[in-house]
């Protein structure tokens, strides 16, 4: 039977090719989709992960507004229990010059607890150090994407930096470059998470003119929701707490429900190529109307001529739709492979769209194979 439906399908080689065309782009959109969506929330995770689950950030509740954070908020949440470390952060947006090129970047004033709070860790040459801060030395610590992007390396210890912070250029000497949790996100989103340069918040404090702080990172002894209460009673109304623990279980229902919107949208597409497998079984039973006389004439049965029909619409999803998720898998590893991240395979997340496909298939295909098996043969003769 299945030979037969095969060859059928062959009498028509260009419209059997163009209808799996059509089932092959939505499983393909709708493996691809869910694939992307995989690896996206394993990378946030994992660098959420890198970051310090255990880290929790003091800052503004109001996005564009910088809070104003002292030494005393940082001495009152020293004493808050179960906190280990709290260091002061400052950010501003600047531009980073070099001999080769400039480049934006997003400086970060920090002091010699990063490595253990943000998880900052030096490739080559050092980190900030308590003498710098005290000092308020004009060195800073650059990330390995910026120094790649600029040198075409990762080792440029030694070299020197330009920042246009605090509307006035300053030169900065480069003691190390530094990975972060971000680096992963860094390589994989150029363009969109900016390149960071680290200097001693000490230093930031003078070039900009303030004496506060935008933001305290808080290193718990342990990963739990009270202590980021306890937090959070200590600080005034205008100051919120969160653990990257909340962060991460936010993004990840944000990047769940986005994925199914897409999946969604995507899965109309083969919904639409269900639709143009109905048509195709269609043209075929008006075409071999005087055919189904013929085998109806010598015995073959309702059911007979609705299972060839059948398998027929089967077969065509079955490959246009194989087809489709076998090209979302060579494009995830191809994609994978170009930007260094892990693949996470799941046979689930490439099989369900086949899956999916073969129903619609069958249930689209119904209609036509219905049609032919009720075929009076008399009438389908005189076709």
């Amino acid at each position: 039977m299945k030979i037969r439906s095969l060859r059928n399908l062959l009498r028509n080689k260009t419209r059997s090719l163009l209808t799996m065309t059509g089932i092959a782009v939505g499983a393909f959109a709708v493996a691809l989709i869910s694939q992307i969506s995989a690896t996206g929330a394993s990378q946030v995770s994992q660098t959420l992960d890198n970051m310090g689950i255990n880290t929790v950030l003091v800052q503004s509740k109001q996005a564009n507004t910088s809070a104003r954070l002292t030494d005393e908020d940082i001495e009152s949440l020293g004493r808050v229990g179960g906190v280990d470390k709290a260091m002061p952060l400052m950010s501003a947006d600047a531009r980073a010059a070099f001999p080769q090129k400039s480049l934006p970047c997003l400086t970060w004033g920090i002091n010699e607890e990063a490595r253990e709070i943000i998880s900052l860790f030096a490739l080559h040459g050092r980190l900030i150090s308590e003498r710098d801060v005290a000092s308020s030395a004009f060195v800073c610590v650059i990330d390995e994407e910026l120094a790649r992007k600029t040198y075409g390396r990762s080792n440029i210890v030694g070299k020197s930096i330009t920042l246009l912070l605090g509307g006035m250029e300053h030169e900065f000497e480069i003691v190390g470059v530094a990975s972060s949790g971000l680096s992963v996100l860094q390589s994989a989103l150029a363009g969109i998470i900016p390149d960071f340069v680290y200097i001693p918040f000490s230093t930031m404090q003078n070039l900009t003119g303030r004496a506060t702080y935008d933001k305290i990172a808080v290193l718990t002894l342990d990963n739990t929701y009270n202590i980021t209460g306890q937090i959070e009673d200590k600080l005034n109304s205008e100051l919120v707490a969160s653990n990257l623990l909340q962060q991460k279980n936010q993004l990840q229902g944000i990047m769940g429900t986005v994925t199914f919107a897409l999946s969604v949208i995507a899965g109309i597409s083969l919904l639409v190529a269900a639709l143009t497998v109905m048509t195709t079984m269609l043209v075929s039973v008006n075409e071999r109307t005087r055919e189904i006389g013929i085998k109806k004439s010598v015995g073959a049965g309702n059911f007979d001529i609705m299972k060839e029909f059948l398998t027929e619409s089967a077969l065509l999803s079955l490959m246009g739709s194989g087809a489709g998720s076998l090209l979302a898998l060579f494009v995830s590893l191809m994609g994978c492979g170009i930007l260094g991240i892990g693949f996470m395979f799941s046979a689930w997340r490439f099989l369900s769209p086949v899956l999916f496909s073969l129903v619609l298939g069958m249930v689209f295909g119904a209609y036509p194979a219905f049609k032919a098996a009720n075929m009076k043969p008399i009438d389908a003769l005189r076709a």
